[in-house]
């Protein structure tokens, strides 16, 4: 039976990407539906990242660049830093719409993340989405389509109701959440919970 797992994400958030290579590990010895869901970290219309927060980033990223390659085994090559997501959010519905919203959103992932792509620009988005297969000759009309700003909307909206302050927020089967890039190991374990107990009418 497949199981559900909904993720609240934003592109720029590292341990999204993180958490995205062990749903990624899960999908490819289980039966789990992935749904990415947007969540922006710095909201649509933020002014840019001030210097001290700038420098905040900068002293924390050498610990997460190492652990993502011992916890993890990938080699972070970040892209730019204090980009706007919406854009990627907003493709990223498109490509839902046509039946790829997980590939895509892994590839957007590992553009920013392992090609140091800025996944602000069309052109990225392009390429990320006919990687998967899909034509995005069209990409700045679809960038403009008020469909898929609604939808990344809808996401935002529901996260709130949800009271997910944070991300990666996974929740499997509608019923388990799973906060944060936590190991590999904790979403087998909720997976096989989220099997056992089958959702009651």
């Amino acid at each position: 039976m497949s199981v559900s797992v909904d993720v609240w994400s934003d592109f720029v958030c590292p341990f999204c990407f993180l958490v995205s290579t062990n749903l990624k590990r899960l999908a490819e010895t289980h039966d789990i539906q992935l749904t990415w869901h947007a969540f922006e970290l710095r909201p649509f219309g933020s002014p840019p990242p001030d210097a001290q927060y700038r420098q905040f980033i900068a002293e924390k990223t050498p610990a997460m660049v190492a652990m993502a390659k011992t916890q993890y085994g990938v080699e972070i090559n970040q892209g730019p830093f204090g980009i706007d997501s919406r854009w990627a959010h907003r493709a990223a519905k498109w490509a839902e719409q046509q039946g790829q919203g997980d590939a895509y959103a892994q590839a957007v992932l590992s553009a920013y993340w392992l090609q140091a792509q800025d996944i602000s620009q069309p052109e990225v988005l392009a390429a990320c989405a006919e990687a998967v297969g899909l034509d995005a000759s069209n990409i700045n009309t679809i960038l403009a389509e008020p469909i898929y700003d609604a939808a990344v909307e809808e996401d935002i909206a529901l996260a709130q109701q949800l009271r997910l302050s944070g991300v990666p927020a996974s929740v499997f089967a509608k019923r388990y959440l799973v906060v944060g890039a936590q190991p590999y190991e904790v979403f087998a374990d909720v997976l096989q919970q989220a099997n056992e107990q089958p959702a009651s009418n």
